[in-house]
C-alpha cells in the first residue's frame, strides 16, 4: 500500500526506514523493489535465508518452488521453517513464515521440482533468479533457461566447511555463466549436505548474501550507485577461517550455453 503518486506510506517509512536511511536508497528504489520479482529456486538452506530478506526488504514478488517437505534434520539451517511444520511441504512453510514477517509480499508457493518446461514458462516474468540448489543437474538446467532468457542468477552452494557465491548475469558482456565455470559435461563427485554434512551458519551467511546480490540489482545500485556487482567474480569461503577468496571468472570461448556471443 502506498501514498499519493506512488510515495510511500507512513508505515511503509518506518518498515523500511534502515534503507532509506541509506545514501543511495530512496523512495523509487524502494518502489523499485515493490515491483520486482524474484524467483528463489530452493527452499532448503540457502533459500530460507535468502527468502526472508528478499521478503523484510520488501521485494514485491517472491516465487518459490520446491518439491520437499520439511523433516527433523533440516531445522539445525533452515531458519524459515519450524518444528511445527515438520511433514508440511517447505513452499507452504516458507510462505506462511514470509507473510508473517511482510504481509505486503506476494509470495507464489510451486509444490514441484523445477525442470526446464516450468522454468521456461516461469523465468520471462521474473527479474532474477537465486539458485538455492544442492544438484549439478538442474544448476545446469537454471543456467541455461535463465541465460537464454536474459535473466540474471545469483548462485551460491555450501558444503561441509566451504562455500562460494556470484552472479551469472546475460547483461553484462564480460559475465559468465554457470556453465563457463562448470562445464555439463564434466559432473562432479556427488557433494551434497546430505552426505557431507554443512556448517549451518555458513550456508546461512551465504543465503543472505545471495539475498543482498539480488536487492542490490533489483534497487538499481549495481546500475545507478557505484556498486559492483558479483558479476565476472566467483567469491569462495573458507568456514575454518573466515577466510575469502576472490578469483576472476571470465567467459569461456568454448561454453555450450553462451558463446558465441
Amino acid at each position: 500500500m502506498s501514498g499519493p503518486e506512488g510515495t510511500l506510506d507512513d508505515a511503509q517509512q518506518l518498515r523500511y526506514s534502515r534503507h532509506l536511511l541509506l545514501g543511495e536508497w530512496s523512495d523509487a528504489v524502494q518502489q523499485r523493489l515493490a515491483g520486482a520479482h524474484a524467483l528463489v529456486v530452493g527452499a532448503g538452506g540457502l533459500g530460507a535465508p535468502a527468502l526472508m530478506y528478499l521478503a523484510a526488504a520488501g521485494v514485491g514478488r517472491l516465487t518459490v518452488i520446491d518439491p520437499d517437505e520439511v523433516e527433523l534434520s533440516n531445522l539445525q539451517r533452515q531458519v524459515l521453517h519450524r518444528t511445527d511444520t515438520i511433514g508440511h511441504s517447505k513452499v507452504a512453510s516458507a510462505e506462511a513464515g514470509l507473510a508473517a514477517l511482510n504481509p505486503h509480499v506476494q509470495v507464489h508457493a510451486v509444490h514441484r521440482a523445477a525442470d526446464a518446461d516450468w522454468l521456461e514458462a516461469a523465468l520471462p516474468g521474473c527479474h532474477i533468479v537465486l539458485d538455492c540448489t544442492d544438484r549439478f543437474a538442474i544448476r545446469q538446467t537454471i543456467n541455461r533457461v535463465a541465460w537464454r532468457a536474459g535473466v540474471p542468477v545469483v548462485s551460491a552452494s555450501a558444503v561441509g566447511w566451504d562455500a562460494q557465491l556470484t552472479l551469472f548475469d546475460p547483461a553484462q558482456a564480460d559475465s559468465p555463466c554457470y556453465a563457463c565455470l562448470f562445464p555439463p559435461d564434466a559432473p562432479p563427485a556427488e557433494t551434497r549436505c546430505a552426505l557431507m554434512g554443512v556448517f549451518a551458519p555458513l550456508v546461512g551467511t551465504l543465503g543472505v548474501m545471495q539475498a543482498g546480490e539480488a536487492i542490490k540489482h533489483l534497487a538499481g545500485l549495481h546500475a545507478h550507485s557505484g556498486h559492483r556487482s558479483l558479476a565476472g567474480r566467483l567469491m569462495m569461503l573458507d568456514g575454518r577461517e573466515w577466510r575469502w577468496t576472490e578469483l576472476r571468472a571470465r567467459p569461456s570461448p568454448r561454453c555450450p550455453v553462451c558463446a558465441p556471443r
